[in-house]
């Protein structure tokens, strides 16, 4: 009767994905799904609360009727059931409820706040798992049949960095100069020696110290979460580390623009310095596009600088387990560092890195799946009513504030109906390919010139303009498969972290770590911004 107790929990949580599915599957929920635009997502819904319903129930009986063991379907199954299912209820919930509830409030709040809040503060999938699992440990507790589950979170965790490596390529690297690689990685390893040197100044834990080195000086959560288990750090350190590089980010994302604009940085120079000492991808965007919204150059080099501290990843692992082994008191050596304590995850990462960057999943060049195809074909061309409202607005000279490098552009997306090089260079692939990039740029710019108010095109135009840039970008299917159960690892390892961080912990770890940041972040910003002004000149990209 005890055991039928115990797993009731568990039962229930199983019923209830049951009948969600079996209600979303009538089509009830779409009218909700819509409003909260995960509508995309209504099959995944079904097919994912179905699934973890039935093995709940299943794993739940099972456990009702027999001992447990110490099999390993006992130690990594039947036990840690109940906290899986608790911790995937609250992923399912985040991730199709109140992620996109944040995002409604977002942009409702906009006229009044000035700017979004969701991605001003970060307030995604990962945050919001991160504080529900602080919320649930801190006040109610995690519950007696959840505890061996959320054991399994950081196992989960090195999961979804092994993804990670899918959604990058070497290739990135060669879009940037000879300087730009050397900026980079100066000031990644250079803040990594920093925090390290203040850890030690500050009589920091190691952990602590090694975690948010990494944190400050490569990219963000990713590299927190893919060096933790490196240097062994507790939750409450991730937390912080965490916590620290989001509102750092905040901070920069405002004071970077008004910066660079009362220095005269050009818009490439911005971009590098952007890149460099802004963490959070979004608040690099975000930063770019306050100081440059007219065309999208300052954007695209803020991101290649932003992409290109991910492929110090590696890297930074082998130094920080290296330097954790000299600190705490252990014998190294090549293979006790490389090879033996050298994290299995992280080989994954770089397995998954290599096939990326020779093209195994999509074409080499690719950044998180995306690539972009400009070859002439059916599927890549505009509607015959987009070429009607485009047509008609070239001919009521309505494109009379363009560039004429963009003008050129719209007159040629005109004539050919999509995007593409010049036909009568279609076998010289290199060429052709860099024309029909050009053309795509300039056309990128006038979107960015109109969201900038500084020209006026009707809301039709826009779409048609929007609708021929979208359709040459594409996606890699692989890629887009690997980066949501990447997001799905994320989430369910980033709510097991939060469960694990108590007040105890939190009050244990002091204001150091934000101090360390801090002093780290402002160094890493005023330096590069010097270097920045010095090296970089007018052309990055190749």
């Amino acid at each position: 009767m005890s055991q039928i107790k115990d797993q009731m929990p568990t039962l229930i949580m199983g019923g209830s994905l049951l009948m969600y599915g079996l209600i979303a599957k009538t089509g009830a929920l779409l009218p909700v799904v819509k409003y909260l635009q995960v509508h995309k997502t209504l099959d995944l819904q079904v097919t994912m609360t179905l699934i973890v319903g039935c093995i709940a129930i299943l794993g739940g009986l099972v456990n009702a009727t027999r001992k447990s063991g110490t099999t390993k379907l006992d130690i990594f199954v039947l036990r840690p059931l109940g906290g899986i299912v608790l911790i995937l209820v609250m992923a399912m919930a985040i991730r199709w409820y109140a992620e996109p509830l944040m995002k409604i409030v977002s942009t409702a709040l906009q006229p009044v706040l000035g700017f979004k809040m969701y991605k001003v503060l970060n307030l995604n999938y990962v945050v919001l798992g991160i504080l529900a699992g602080v919320v649930l440990t801190n006040t109610w507790g995690i519950p007696k049949f959840a505890g061996e589950g959320v054991k399994c979170a950081r196992f989960v965790l090195k999961m979804g960095v092994i993804m990670l490596g899918a959604r990058y390529s070497f290739a990135e690297l060669a879009k940037l100069g000879a300087y730009s690689v050397f900026l980079v990685g100066f000031f990644v390893l250079g803040t990594v020696f920093l925090v390290l040197w203040l850890g030690n100044l500050f009589k920091q834990p190691k952990s602590m110290t090694g975690v948010l080195s990494a944190g400050m000086g490569v990219c963000g959560v990713s590299a927190t979460v893919a060096v933790a288990p490196v240097v062994k750090a507790k939750s409450a350190e991730m937390a912080y580390t965490i916590g620290t590089i989001l509102s750092f980010g905040i901070v920069c994302m405002f004071v970077f623009p008004t910066i660079g604009k009362l220095a005269g940085m050009s818009p490439v120079q911005f971009g590098a310095w952007a890149g460099t000492g802004i963490l959070n991808s979004a608040q690099v965007a975000a930063a770019a596009l306050a100081f440059n919204a007219v065309d999208i150059e300052t954007l695209k080099v803020a991101e290649i600088f932003n992409i290109t501290r991910v492929l110090f990843l590696p890297i930074i692992v082998l130094v920080l387990a290296t330097w954790f082994g000299k600190e705490t008191g252990q014998k190294l050596s090549f293979k006790s560092v490389v090879i033996d304590k050298f994290p299995v995850f992280i080989i994954g990462f770089l397995i998954l890195f290599f096939m990326s960057s020779v093209g195994f999943f999509s074409p080499p060049s690719h950044y998180k799946g995306k690539y972009i195809d400009v070859s002439y074909n059916d599927r890549t061309q505009v509607t015959p009513e987009e070429w009607e409202i485009l047509n008609s607005a070239m001919a009521a000279n309505e494109f009379s504030g363009l560039t004429p490098k963009q003008l050129e552009a719209v007159t040629d997306l005109v004539e050919q109906h999509q995007i593409a090089g010049n036909f009568d260079e279609r076998n010289d692939k290199k060429t052709f390919d860099r024309v029909g990039r050009a053309r795509m740029a300039q056309l990128e710019g006038v979107l960015a010139a109109a969201k900038a108010k500084q020209i006026t095109l009707s809301a039709d135009v826009k779409s048609a303009i929007k609708h021929a840039v979208k359709q040459v970008h594409k996606k890699s299917k692989t890629v887009v498969t690997l980066t949501d159960f990447m997001i799905w690892f994320f989430a369910f390892g980033l709510i097991g972290l939060g469960m694990q961080i108590t007040k105890k912990s939190i009050t244990q770890a002091g204001g150091w770590p934000i101090v360390m940041g801090v002093i780290a972040g402002i160094t890493k910003a005023t330096l590069s911004f010097f270097v920045v002004l010095w090296l970089i000149k007018d052309v990055v990209l190749n």
